[in-house]
């Protein structure tokens, strides 16, 4: 836990000293910029971007206000609200992927050695897949 804290605060610290982004917002528009036609139902991006709602309805309040990210209704939904990425929020996201890219390299594969890299990544892919087993008294989570 403390590696994944120490890289995280490093790579969100130069996000906000060199682009003036947090890693949950850089990490919002990576999601929406993924997503088919660059939108995603808010619970969606939530799940996608392992926030809470309400946090990714707060975040995404102060992306709107800077012109990155705007809301449209679903139309077949009355109540269904879609996170679109704007074309600003797409040319932010290209010039901030190179610092994040750089501390990627900076705090983590500059460490990792090859043959650790690729049982890592191994690693991830089993639980991303599910590969975790569900806690006692739960079940698993797909």
């Amino acid at each position: 836990m403390r590696a994944h804290a120490r890289v995280t605060r490093c790579l969100e610290a130069d996000l906000i000293g060199e682009q003036r982004l947090t890693l949950a917002a850089y990490d919002v528009l990576q999601a929406l910029s993924e997503a088919p036609d660059h939108r995603l139902r808010m619970t969606e991006l939530a799940d996608a971007v392992l926030l809470s709602r309400s946090g990714v309805t707060r975040l995404v309040d102060r992306l709107e206000r800077i012109a990155l990210v705007h809301r449209v209704r679903v139309d077949s939904d009355g109540r269904g609200v879609l996170a679109v990425i704007t074309e600003a929020g797409l040319e932010r996201l290209r010039t901030a992927s190179n610092t994040h890219l750089g501390g990627v390299m900076r705090y983590f594969l500059s460490v990792t050695e090859p043959q650790e890299l690729e049982q890592f990544a191994r690693t991830c892919e089993k639980l991303a897949a599910g590969g975790v087993p569900a806690p006692p008294g739960q079940r698993a989570q797909a």
